[in-house]
């Protein structure tokens, strides 16, 4: 049972980086990023597959975000630059239970409590 937990959120200015860590007790088929912020569904962020390193992202953070893995560590990062502050949600990670990069957040497991990720000036 993977059980991702999730570090690195905090107040950013619009324009501003920030580097989300994900740290699994394990590896399934791939680790996804979603977001939620308040009022809305959880939304698919980005996803990389842990045999290949393929990704995937959502429309809205391509060319912004990007999702890397360090098979070693067990970790999955995401690399959020050139903020907005339509980006401000709690962002969680995921194990995906399923082969291929799926954006369903009901395809993956291990929901822990996420991080704040504030965009505000």
């Amino acid at each position: 049972q993977v059980q991702p937990v999730e570090s690195g959120g905090g107040l950013v200015q619009p324009g501003g980086s920030l580097r989300l860590s994900c740290a699994a007790s394990g590896r399934t088929f791939s680790m996804g990023w979603f977001r939620q912020a308040p009022g809305k569904e959880r939304e698919f962020v980005a996803v990389i597959s842990w045999s290949d390193g393929a990704t995937s992202y959502a429309d809205s953070v391509k060319g912004r975000f990007t999702i890397s893995r360090d098979n070693v560590k067990n970790a999955v990062y995401l690399q959020m630059n050139s903020l907005k502050p339509e980006d401000t949600a709690v962002y969680y990670c995921a194990a995906g239970s399923t082969r291929g990069l799926s954006t369903d957040y009901r395809l993956y497991y291990g929901w822990g409590q996420g991080t704040q990720v504030t965009v505000s000036s």
